[in-house]
């Protein structure tokens, strides 16, 4: 991961901001070029996304499905 996101993601952890810690984990994601690590950080911006009430999660959770991440329902 590129040390000015990983930057940003401690800032945001920090200060318990929410909306970047989904905004900020759904881009470590898109950078990831391991399968494992993309799901990793999908998933703690779906964490996220559904603690802080977001419509967002559910499009986070369908990524999830569709990398086999996640079990449909």
């Amino acid at each position: 991961m590129r040390d000015d996101l990983d930057r940003r993601l401690l800032a945001a952890h920090a200060a318990d901001d929410r909306s970047a810690l989904i905004a900020l984990y759904t881009e470590a994601a898109e950078m990831a070029t391991q399968t494992v690590a993309r799901n990793f950080f999908l998933t703690h911006a779906y964490v996220f996304a559904l603690e802080a009430g977001v419509a967002v999660a559910a499009d986070l959770r369908a990524r999830l499905v569709a990398f086999g991440a996640e079990a449909a329902e």
